[in-house]
């Protein structure tokens, strides 16, 4: 049972390599283990892709269930645990965004990298590798208000460094309606962030 209390800044790589050959067996035991000290950072980032925590939960829920059912899967020799389960989460957090339809749709191999660097960073605890300045808050709550498709015009074009062109090409958009809906989402987004500003 102790082992099941270690916090997840803990984490080290060996315990979770154990705890995941034992959940092949079916241990439920290790599996609860296994769940303890990783739910909190894969929850942050599940969080980070889908915003809401509800949404968040639910694929944190299904990607315990195929963790569950294909930790005979992992191969140690390919990646660290963390990142095979972080890549869990975050294709089943994919996923979810296309089964919704109502949120960005971002390339899962071309996701920001610095939040899988920091799913396998021991050096942090979650709140802290995740933690988001108020200003990157702010930024989320106004980019959260953007139209679906506008805000992954933005995703693309920033967070991914891609052109208007290769954001057209991505998005399957002519060129002059991603310009467009940048423009207008980066005026809604200035608009949303004064406001916020002088609240």
């Amino acid at each position: 049972m102790k082992e099941a209390e270690l916090p997840s800044k803990d984490l080290q790589p060996e315990q979770l390599k154990i705890w995941l050959a034992a959940v092949v067996r079916k241990d439920a035991a290790a599996f609860r283990a296994l769940y303890d000290a990783t739910s909190p950072k894969l929850f942050g980032f599940a969080l980070r892709i889908l915003v809401k925590r509800e949404w968040a939960e639910e694929v944190l829920q299904e990607s315990f269930v195929n963790i569950w059912n294909n930790a005979d899967s992992y191969q140690s020799s390919l990646a660290a645990p963390m990142t095979w389960m972080s890549t869990i989460v975050r294709n089943k957090a994919f996923d979810f965004l296309r089964r919704t339809d109502n949120s960005v749709e971002i390339d899962a191999d071309t996701f920001d990298k610095a939040v899988m660097d920091a799913m396998e960073s021991t050096a942090a605890t979650p709140l802290q590798a995740l933690q988001l300045s108020e200003d990157a808050k702010a930024l989320a709550d106004c980019l959260a208000r953007l139209e679906g498709l506008h805000r992954q015009a933005i995703a693309l074009s920033f967070y991914h460094d891609l052109s208007h062109s290769e954001v057209a090409a991505q998005m399957q958009l002519p060129i002059g309606t991603v310009k467009s809906w940048i423009r207008r989402g980066l005026a809604s987004l200035k608009n949303c962030l004064g406001k916020l500003g002088s609240a």
